[in-house]
C-alpha cells in the first residue's frame, strides 16, 4: 500500500492514469483519471462534461494537429456501471455491455494504441454499484515490449474492496524514448480520510502531485454506494 501523492510525485511522466477505490468510511466509490502530455498536440486539450461522463476536446481548435488517440470520451455511465479509460475503448466497453458482453470480453476487440514507437497501453476500468454492493475491475492491453505481433491482456477484478484502499493503473513507468509501458499489477494506494475529506481536497492534492510541466487535465468523482448519486470535479491546465 503506497501513498498516492508520493507515487505520483515520484514519476515525472506516468502518462495517463486511473485510480479506483473506496472512501475510508466505506460509503462512496472513488475515481480519478488524469492525462499528461509532452507534445503541443497532447497538451492542447481540456476535459469537458458530457452527460453523466466527460470527453476531451481541443483547447485551441486551430492548433489541433491530429485528433486520433487524443479526442475521446474517458468516462461514460451505463446503467449502474461507470466506465473510465484512456481512449476510445470507452465506447467499445459501453457497446459491449449493451450487447451483454462482459468488460473483459468487450476489450478482446481492442489492442494497444498504434502510436509507434511507444505503443501506449490501453488502460480501462469499470465500477459496478448495485444495492449497496460495490466491485470494480481494471484492464491493461499492452505490446510485448514493443513486439507488435503480441497483445498482452491483463484484467484485475476487485470484489467488495476494502474502505480506504484503491488501485492505481497508468500507461508508463516513467519518461523515456520510447516510453516504457506500465509493468505489473495495479498499484495498491491508500485513500485515507485526510486525502478524501472532500472531493475538492482530493482533486487539488492529486493535481498538485502531478508533474507541473506535463499535467494536462484531471477528473475526479465520488459515487454514493447506497443511492448512486455522484459528484465530480474537473481540473484543466488550459483555462
Amino acid at each position: 500500500m503506497v501513498n498516492l501523492e508520493k507515487e505520483l510525485g515520484g514519476n515525472e511522466y506516468p502518462g495517463r492514469g486511473i485510480v479506483i477505490g473506496r472512501t475510508a468510511d466505506g460509503n462512496r466509490a472513488v475515481i480519478a483519471y488524469f492525462i499528461m502530455g509532452r507534445s503541443a498536440n497532447s497538451r492542447n486539450r481540456v476535459f469537458v462534461t458530457d452527460g453523466d461522463g466527460i470527453r476531451t476536446q481541443a483547447f485551441d481548435p486551430s492548433k489541433m494537429e491530429d485528433p486520433s488517440l487524443i479526442i475521446y470520451a474517458p468516462v461514460r455511465v451505463y446503467g449502474n456501471k461507470t466506465i473510465v479509460t484512456n481512449g476510445d475503448q470507452t465506447d467499445t466497453i459501453y457497446e459491449g455491455l449493451d450487447r451483454q458482453l462482459t468488460f473483459e470480453e468487450s476489450l478482446r476487440e481492442r489492442e494497444f494504441e498504434p502510436d509507434a514507437p511507444n505503443y501506449t497501453p490501453r488502460i480501462s476500468g469499470v465500477l459496478h454499484i448495485e444495492g449497496g454492493q460495490y466491485n470494480y475491475a481494471m484492464s491493461i492491453l499492452k505490446s510485448n515490449h514493443g513486439d507488435l505481433s503480441e497483445c498482452q491482456r491483463f484484467t484485475f477484478a476487485y470484489s467488495n474492496p476494502r474502505p480506504g484502499e484503491g488501485h492505481f493503473l497508468h500507461t508508463y513507468m516513467g519518461d523515456g524514448n520510447p516510453l516504457p509501458s506500465f509493468e505489473g499489477e495495479p498499484t495498491p494506494v491508500a485513500l485515507d480520510e485526510e486525502l478524501l475529506s472532500s472531493i475538492d481536497v482530493f482533486a487539488e492534492r492529486v493535481w498538485n502531485a502531478l508533474n507541473e510541466e506535463n499535467r494536462v487535465s484531471l477528473f475526479t468523482r465520488f459515487i454514493d454506494l447506497k443511492t448512486g448519486a455522484f459528484e465530480s470535479r474537473i481540473v484543466n491546465k488550459n483555462t
